[in-house]
């Protein structure tokens, strides 16, 4: 079943975070729970593709091992709509390098990465990245820039934009690093995509994870 992410039309609360994630917040719906933050489901380090170009899109979803579809509601039709798809980063710029061939697409990237530099508050990302780097000071070379970039971007639902974090709290930098760990040092992303239920794999991770949190302070 093809995972759903939904843009709330209207103010929301993650239930399991209780952080308040204002309007057009990116979630997900859990029966008899409510709204969840990508960040607490675990779909905060997937990258937006929007709707528009099928070949891009299916090769990104076919390299994809994890991916979510996004939703928005149309009041005007009266019925959720499709605005693109949620997928690995790895499995974007894979299917990107595979379109290169087409001048269009080389193009549409460009726009794509002007967009996505525009949404980055670059000042708030520097301190975070700083922050990181302080409080984790072993982590490997450029990894801080990789975790800000991550947590912080507009409108992703991620924990770089709580208040928390924009304050530079400590226990918001390290579930910034801690997501990041998960998702690019462990096999969390297999474990989800092979069935298991995300808190299930998340206790298989953990004892990796530790391990690295602790090295990298």
């Amino acid at each position: 079943m093809d995972i759903k992410v939904f843009i709330a039309g209207k103010e929301a609360t993650c239930s399991e975070c209780g952080e308040n994630l204002g309007r057009h917040a990116w979630i997900t719906l859990v029966e008899n729970q409510g709204p969840v933050c990508l960040s607490c489901a675990d779909l905060d380090h997937l990258e937006f593709l929007p709707s528009g170009d099928a070949a891009l899109t299916r090769r990104a979803g076919k390299y994809s091992k994890l991916k979510a579809i996004v939703l928005q509601w149309s009041r005007s039709r009266k019925r959720y709509e499709r605005q693109g798809i949620l997928v690995e980063q790895a499995a974007l710029a894979q299917a990107e390098e595979d379109c290169l061939a087409d001048a269009d697409l080389r193009a549409l990237r460009r726009e794509r990465d002007a967009e996505r530099r525009e949404w980055l508050d670059q000042a708030y990302l520097a301190q975070f990245a700083e922050r990181v780097r302080e409080l984790y000071p072993h982590c490997p070379p450029g990894r801080e820039q990789t975790i800000a970039e991550h947590a912080c971007e507009k409108f992703s639902g991620r924990v770089g934009r709580s208040a928390s974090a924009k304050a530079l709290d400590e226990a918001a930098i390290t579930l910034a690093v801690t997501a990041h760990i998960r998702h690019s040092e462990t096999q969390y992303d297999d474990l989800l995509a092979q069935g298991n239920e995300r808190f299930d794999a998340r206790k298989m991770v953990w004892g990796q994870i530790e391990q690295i949190l602790e090295t990298w302070k």
